[in-house]
Protein backbone atom coordinates (compact mmCIF):
# COMPACT_ATOMS: atom_id res chain seq x y z
CA UNK A 1 0.00 0.00 0.00
CA UNK A 2 1.49 3.40 -1.00
CA UNK A 3 2.65 5.68 1.81
CA UNK A 4 0.59 8.76 2.63
CA UNK A 5 3.24 11.44 2.76
CA UNK A 6 0.72 14.09 3.82
CA UNK A 7 -0.26 11.99 6.81
CA UNK A 8 3.39 11.34 7.71
CA UNK A 9 4.06 15.09 7.91
CA UNK A 10 0.68 15.81 9.49
CA UNK A 11 -0.53 18.25 6.81
CA UNK A 12 -3.41 18.33 4.34
CA UNK A 13 -3.14 18.14 0.56
CA UNK A 14 -3.93 21.84 0.42
CA UNK A 15 -0.93 22.69 2.63
CA UNK A 16 1.37 25.44 1.31
CA UNK A 17 5.09 24.94 0.75
CA UNK A 18 5.80 26.91 3.93
CA UNK A 19 3.41 24.74 5.96
CA UNK A 20 5.09 21.60 4.64
CA UNK A 21 8.49 22.98 5.53
CA UNK A 22 7.42 23.94 9.08
CA UNK A 23 5.88 20.52 9.66
CA UNK A 24 9.07 18.82 8.46
CA UNK A 25 11.35 20.91 10.67
CA UNK A 26 9.26 20.18 13.75
CA UNK A 27 9.13 16.42 13.14
CA UNK A 28 12.81 16.16 12.11
CA UNK A 29 13.85 17.75 15.40
CA UNK A 30 11.46 15.55 17.35
CA UNK A 31 12.48 12.19 15.84
CA UNK A 32 16.18 12.80 15.14
CA UNK A 33 18.05 9.65 16.29
CA UNK A 34 20.57 11.67 18.28
CA UNK A 35 17.84 13.20 20.46
CA UNK A 36 16.31 11.46 23.51
CA UNK A 37 13.29 9.52 22.33
CA UNK A 38 14.40 9.76 18.69
CA UNK A 39 13.32 7.19 16.09
CA UNK A 40 15.66 6.41 13.18
CA UNK A 41 12.98 4.66 11.11
CA UNK A 42 10.48 7.48 11.64
CA UNK A 43 13.17 10.07 10.86
CA UNK A 44 13.96 8.43 7.50
CA UNK A 45 10.26 8.23 6.70
CA UNK A 46 9.82 11.95 7.43
CA UNK A 47 12.77 12.83 5.18
CA UNK A 48 11.36 10.66 2.40
CA UNK A 49 7.99 12.42 2.63
CA UNK A 50 9.55 15.85 2.62
CA UNK A 51 11.75 15.10 -0.39
CA UNK A 52 8.61 14.47 -2.41
CA UNK A 53 6.28 17.15 -1.06
CA UNK A 54 8.91 19.93 -1.10
CA UNK A 55 9.49 19.49 -4.82
CA UNK A 56 6.67 20.90 -6.96
CA UNK A 57 7.17 18.49 -9.86
CA UNK A 58 7.47 15.45 -7.58
CA UNK A 59 4.51 16.53 -5.50
CA UNK A 60 2.34 16.96 -8.61
CA UNK A 61 3.36 13.51 -9.84
CA UNK A 62 2.68 11.99 -6.42
CA UNK A 63 -0.78 13.60 -6.29
CA UNK A 64 -1.59 12.16 -9.74
CA UNK A 65 -0.32 8.61 -9.25
CA UNK A 66 -0.66 8.22 -5.50
CA UNK A 67 2.75 6.56 -5.26
CA UNK A 68 6.37 7.63 -5.17
CA UNK A 69 7.68 4.48 -6.80
CA UNK A 70 8.72 4.20 -10.43
CA UNK A 71 8.63 7.92 -11.20
CA UNK A 72 12.21 8.94 -10.76
CA UNK A 73 12.27 9.83 -7.10
CA UNK A 74 12.05 6.43 -5.40
CA UNK A 75 10.59 5.37 -2.10
CA UNK A 76 13.75 4.21 -0.41
CA UNK A 77 14.20 6.49 2.58
CA UNK A 78 15.84 9.53 0.96
CA UNK A 79 18.69 11.48 2.51
CA UNK A 80 18.64 14.74 4.34
CA UNK A 81 17.11 17.61 2.35
CA UNK A 82 18.98 20.89 2.89
CA UNK A 83 16.15 22.91 1.32
CA UNK A 84 14.09 22.45 4.47
CA UNK A 85 16.61 24.52 6.37
CA UNK A 86 16.41 27.46 3.99
CA UNK A 87 18.95 26.19 1.39
CA UNK A 88 22.72 26.09 1.58
CA UNK A 89 24.35 29.54 1.70
CA UNK A 90 25.70 30.44 -1.72
CA UNK A 91 23.89 27.63 -3.53
CA UNK A 92 22.92 28.12 -7.16
CA UNK A 93 20.84 26.19 -9.72
CA UNK A 94 23.94 24.73 -11.38
CA UNK A 95 24.88 22.91 -8.21
CA UNK A 96 27.85 25.08 -7.16
CA UNK A 97 28.28 26.09 -3.54
CA UNK A 98 29.95 28.95 -1.70
CA UNK A 99 29.63 27.13 1.61
CA UNK A 100 30.39 28.87 4.91
CA UNK A 101 30.00 26.54 7.93
CA UNK A 102 29.91 29.53 10.30
CA UNK A 103 26.36 30.22 9.10
CA UNK A 104 25.31 26.91 10.68
CA UNK A 105 27.04 27.59 14.02
CA UNK A 106 23.72 27.88 15.85
CA UNK A 107 22.58 24.40 14.73
CA UNK A 108 24.85 22.38 17.02
CA UNK A 109 25.95 19.08 15.48
CA UNK A 110 24.38 19.92 12.10
CA UNK A 111 27.02 22.62 11.49
CA UNK A 112 29.80 20.09 12.02
CA UNK A 113 28.04 17.53 9.85
CA UNK A 114 27.58 19.97 6.95
CA UNK A 115 31.21 21.00 7.22
CA UNK A 116 32.29 17.37 7.08
CA UNK A 117 30.03 16.60 4.09
CA UNK A 118 31.40 19.47 2.04
CA UNK A 119 34.98 18.71 3.06
CA UNK A 120 34.45 15.25 1.60
CA UNK A 121 33.21 16.85 -1.64
CA UNK A 122 36.45 18.80 -2.00
CA UNK A 123 35.03 22.13 -0.84
CA UNK A 124 37.44 23.62 1.71
CA UNK A 125 35.53 25.54 4.39
CA UNK A 126 37.05 28.66 5.91
CA UNK A 127 38.79 27.78 9.16
CA UNK A 128 38.29 30.06 12.12
CA UNK A 129 41.38 31.67 13.60
CA UNK A 130 41.77 32.89 17.13
CA UNK A 131 45.23 34.47 16.94
CA UNK A 132 44.26 38.08 17.68
CA UNK A 133 44.89 39.17 21.24
CA UNK A 134 41.89 39.50 23.53
CA UNK A 135 40.30 42.81 24.46
CA UNK A 136 40.65 43.71 28.13
CA UNK A 137 38.78 46.06 30.45
CA UNK A 138 39.90 48.02 33.47
CA UNK A 139 38.43 50.76 35.66
CA UNK A 140 39.57 54.20 36.76
CA UNK A 141 38.00 56.54 39.34
CA UNK A 142 37.93 60.32 39.00
CA UNK A 143 36.37 63.16 40.98
CA UNK A 144 33.47 65.27 39.78
CA UNK A 145 35.87 68.22 39.44
CA UNK A 146 38.11 66.11 37.17
CA UNK A 147 35.07 65.10 35.10
CA UNK A 148 34.20 68.80 34.84
CA UNK A 149 37.60 69.91 33.55
CA UNK A 150 38.83 66.73 31.85
CA UNK A 151 42.12 65.06 32.79
CA UNK A 152 44.94 62.86 31.50
CA UNK A 153 45.38 59.76 33.67
CA UNK A 154 48.13 57.14 33.69
CA UNK A 155 46.77 53.70 34.48
CA UNK A 156 48.69 50.49 35.13
CA UNK A 157 47.43 47.32 33.45
CA UNK A 158 48.75 43.77 33.72
CA UNK A 159 48.33 42.05 30.37
CA UNK A 160 50.08 39.92 27.74
CA UNK A 161 52.64 41.92 25.76
CA UNK A 162 54.95 41.03 22.88
CA UNK A 163 57.85 39.00 24.25
CA UNK A 164 60.99 41.16 24.60
CA UNK A 165 63.33 38.20 24.20
CA UNK A 166 62.08 36.76 20.89
CA UNK A 167 60.24 39.93 19.67
CA UNK A 168 57.04 37.96 19.25
CA UNK A 169 58.47 35.18 17.05
CA UNK A 170 58.34 32.47 19.72
CA UNK A 171 61.78 31.06 18.91
CA UNK A 172 64.92 31.18 21.05
CA UNK A 173 67.83 33.33 19.87
CA UNK A 174 69.54 31.74 16.86
CA UNK A 175 66.82 29.08 16.52
CA UNK A 176 64.99 28.48 13.24
CA UNK A 177 61.52 27.18 12.49
CA UNK A 178 60.84 23.59 11.46
CA UNK A 179 57.87 21.80 9.96
CA UNK A 180 55.20 20.88 12.51
CA UNK A 181 55.34 17.15 13.20
CA UNK A 182 51.67 16.88 14.16
CA UNK A 183 50.15 18.29 10.95
CA UNK A 184 53.18 17.68 8.72
CA UNK A 185 53.36 21.39 7.88
CA UNK A 186 49.74 21.63 6.69
CA UNK A 187 48.51 23.74 9.59
CA UNK A 188 45.50 21.49 10.00
CA UNK A 189 44.71 17.94 10.97
CA UNK A 190 42.08 15.60 9.59
CA UNK A 191 39.85 13.56 11.87
CA UNK A 192 37.37 10.79 11.14
CA UNK A 193 33.96 11.32 12.64
CA UNK A 194 31.03 8.96 12.75
CA UNK A 195 27.51 10.36 12.56
CA UNK A 196 24.04 9.13 11.75
CA UNK A 197 24.71 9.94 8.10
CA UNK A 198 27.90 7.87 8.05
CA UNK A 199 31.62 8.43 8.61
CA UNK A 200 33.01 11.79 7.55
CA UNK A 201 36.41 13.44 7.47
CA UNK A 202 36.69 16.64 9.44
CA UNK A 203 39.51 19.17 9.23
CA UNK A 204 40.47 21.41 12.13
CA UNK A 205 43.33 23.77 12.94
CA UNK A 206 46.44 22.13 14.38
CA UNK A 207 46.71 22.80 18.11
CA UNK A 208 50.49 22.64 18.16
CA UNK A 209 51.39 25.16 15.42
CA UNK A 210 48.09 27.12 15.56
CA UNK A 211 47.57 26.78 11.81
CA UNK A 212 51.00 28.11 10.74
CA UNK A 213 52.44 24.73 9.79
CA UNK A 214 55.73 25.37 11.58
CA UNK A 215 57.08 25.48 15.11
CA UNK A 216 60.31 26.86 16.65
CA UNK A 217 63.13 24.37 16.72
CA UNK A 218 63.89 25.71 20.21
CA UNK A 219 61.12 27.64 21.94
CA UNK A 220 61.81 31.00 23.56
CA UNK A 221 62.68 30.43 27.24
CA UNK A 222 60.51 33.35 28.37
CA UNK A 223 57.26 32.91 26.40
CA UNK A 224 57.68 29.16 25.61
CA UNK A 225 56.94 29.73 21.93
CA UNK A 226 53.78 31.85 22.32
CA UNK A 227 55.49 35.09 21.30
CA UNK A 228 53.94 36.96 24.23
CA UNK A 229 54.42 37.13 27.99
CA UNK A 230 52.70 38.63 31.03
CA UNK A 231 53.84 42.12 31.97
CA UNK A 232 52.69 45.43 33.46
CA UNK A 233 52.00 48.29 31.08
CA UNK A 234 51.55 52.00 31.97
CA UNK A 235 49.06 53.66 29.63
CA UNK A 236 48.10 57.34 29.40
CA UNK A 237 44.46 58.03 28.63
CA UNK A 238 42.76 61.34 27.98
CA UNK A 239 39.44 61.75 29.76
CA UNK A 240 37.43 64.51 28.10
CA UNK A 241 35.48 67.11 30.06
CA UNK A 242 31.86 66.19 30.73
CA UNK A 243 32.37 62.44 30.75
CA UNK A 244 29.53 60.47 32.36
CA UNK A 245 29.81 57.95 35.14
CA UNK A 246 30.26 54.37 33.89
CA UNK A 247 31.28 55.53 30.40
CA UNK A 248 33.77 53.41 28.41
CA UNK A 249 36.87 54.73 26.66
CA UNK A 250 38.43 52.57 23.95
CA UNK A 251 42.22 52.59 23.60
CA UNK A 252 43.04 50.78 20.36
CA UNK A 253 45.87 48.27 20.35
CA UNK A 254 46.46 48.32 24.11
CA UNK A 255 44.85 44.98 24.96
CA UNK A 256 46.52 41.57 24.91
CA UNK A 257 49.23 40.98 22.32
CA UNK A 258 48.38 38.31 19.74
CA UNK A 259 50.30 35.06 19.45
CA UNK A 260 53.48 35.24 17.39
CA UNK A 261 53.05 38.80 16.15
CA UNK A 262 49.31 38.61 15.44
CA UNK A 263 47.08 41.67 15.92
CA UNK A 264 46.76 43.14 19.41
CA UNK A 265 43.41 43.49 21.18
CA UNK A 266 41.99 46.74 22.50
CA UNK A 267 41.76 48.20 26.00
CA UNK A 268 38.44 49.45 27.37
CA UNK A 269 38.62 51.80 30.34
CA UNK A 270 35.44 52.19 32.40
CA UNK A 271 35.35 55.62 34.05
CA UNK A 272 33.67 55.86 37.44
CA UNK A 273 32.90 59.38 38.68
CA UNK A 274 32.95 59.47 42.46
CA UNK A 275 30.02 60.80 44.49
CA UNK A 276 30.47 64.47 45.47
CA UNK A 277 29.84 65.72 48.99
CA UNK A 278 28.04 68.86 47.77
CA UNK A 279 26.77 68.38 44.21
CA UNK A 280 24.51 65.76 42.69
CA UNK A 281 24.52 65.23 38.92
CA UNK A 282 21.65 64.78 36.52
CA UNK A 283 22.97 64.55 32.97
CA UNK A 284 24.76 67.84 32.34
CA UNK A 285 22.91 69.62 35.19
CA UNK A 286 24.24 69.90 38.73
CA UNK A 287 22.06 70.06 41.83
CA UNK A 288 23.07 71.76 45.07
CA UNK A 289 21.07 71.97 48.30
CA UNK A 290 20.88 75.35 50.03
CA UNK A 291 19.56 76.16 53.52
CA UNK A 292 17.46 79.28 53.23
CA UNK A 293 16.72 81.43 56.29
CA UNK A 294 13.11 82.62 56.20
CA UNK A 295 14.04 85.97 57.72
CA UNK A 296 16.63 86.69 55.02
CA UNK A 297 14.05 85.69 52.44
CA UNK A 298 11.51 88.14 53.87
CA UNK A 299 14.12 90.88 53.95
CA UNK A 300 14.89 90.23 50.27
CA UNK A 301 18.55 89.48 50.83
CA UNK A 302 20.57 87.92 48.02
CA UNK A 303 22.12 84.49 48.50
CA UNK A 304 25.57 83.11 47.63
CA UNK A 305 25.57 79.74 45.87
CA UNK A 306 28.73 77.56 45.48
CA UNK A 307 29.73 76.28 42.03
CA UNK A 308 31.69 73.24 40.85
CA UNK A 309 34.58 75.56 39.92
CA UNK A 310 35.05 76.48 43.59
CA UNK A 311 33.58 79.97 43.25
CA UNK A 312 30.42 81.52 44.64
CA UNK A 313 27.83 83.40 42.66
CA UNK A 314 25.35 85.93 44.09
CA UNK A 315 21.72 85.22 43.22
CA UNK A 316 18.49 87.07 43.95
CA UNK A 317 15.39 84.98 44.53
CA UNK A 318 12.62 86.34 42.25
CA UNK A 319 9.49 87.76 43.89
CA UNK A 320 6.69 85.20 44.12
CA UNK A 321 9.09 82.29 43.44
CA UNK A 322 7.77 78.88 44.54
CA UNK A 323 10.40 77.57 46.92
CA UNK A 324 9.28 73.99 46.28
CA UNK A 325 10.80 74.29 42.80
CA UNK A 326 14.58 74.37 42.20
CA UNK A 327 16.04 77.72 41.22
CA UNK A 328 17.79 77.33 37.85
CA UNK A 329 21.06 79.16 37.24
CA UNK A 330 21.96 78.86 33.52
CA UNK A 331 25.35 77.57 32.27
CA UNK A 332 26.78 76.71 35.69
CA UNK A 333 26.50 72.92 35.37
CA UNK A 334 28.68 70.29 33.66
CA UNK A 335 30.02 70.71 30.12
CA UNK A 336 28.43 68.41 27.57
CA UNK A 337 30.76 65.54 26.65
CA UNK A 338 33.15 66.35 23.80
CA UNK A 339 32.69 70.13 24.05
CA UNK A 340 35.64 72.09 22.67
CA UNK A 341 37.42 74.67 24.83
CA UNK A 342 36.13 77.52 22.66
CA UNK A 343 32.52 76.45 23.33
CA UNK A 344 33.10 75.35 26.93
CA UNK A 345 31.29 78.24 28.67
CA UNK A 346 28.25 78.23 26.38
CA UNK A 347 27.78 74.49 26.06
CA UNK A 348 27.14 73.68 29.71
CA UNK A 349 24.18 72.47 31.69
CA UNK A 350 22.55 74.43 34.50
CA UNK A 351 22.98 74.60 38.26
CA UNK A 352 19.77 73.80 40.14
CA UNK A 353 19.42 75.18 43.67
CA UNK A 354 17.23 72.96 45.84
CA UNK A 355 16.05 75.03 48.81
CA UNK A 356 15.73 73.77 52.38
CA UNK A 357 13.62 76.20 54.40
CA UNK A 358 15.21 77.05 57.72
CA UNK A 359 12.91 78.57 60.38
CA UNK A 360 14.47 81.35 62.52
CA UNK A 361 15.04 80.82 66.23
CA UNK A 362 12.37 82.19 68.54
CA UNK A 363 13.26 85.78 69.34
CA UNK A 364 10.99 88.45 70.88
CA UNK A 365 12.58 91.24 68.85
CA UNK A 366 12.19 89.38 65.56
CA UNK A 367 8.61 88.51 66.51
CA UNK A 368 7.80 92.17 67.15
CA UNK A 369 9.32 93.24 63.82
CA UNK A 370 7.32 90.61 61.96
CA UNK A 371 4.10 91.67 63.72
CA UNK A 372 4.69 95.32 62.77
Amino acid sequence: MPKDYYQILGVTKAASDEEVKKAYRKLAHQYHPDRPGGDEKKFKEINEAYQVLSDKAKRLQYDRFGSAEGHGFGGQGGGFNAGAWGGFPGSDPSGGFGFDPEQFSGMGDFGDIFESIFEGMGVRPRRKTYERGSDIETQVEITLEEAFLGIVKTIRVRTLVTCDVCKGKGAAAGSSFVKCSVCDGQGEVREQRKTFFGAFSQVRMCDKCHGTGEVPQNACPLCHGAGRASSVRDIKIEILAGIDDNQLIKVKGMGEAGERGAATGDLYVRVRVMTHRMFARHGSDLIVRYELDVLNLLLGKKIEVPTIEGKKITVEIPAGFNLKDPLRIPHEGMPRFGTSQSMFAANRGDLLVDFIIKAPKSNAKIKKILEE
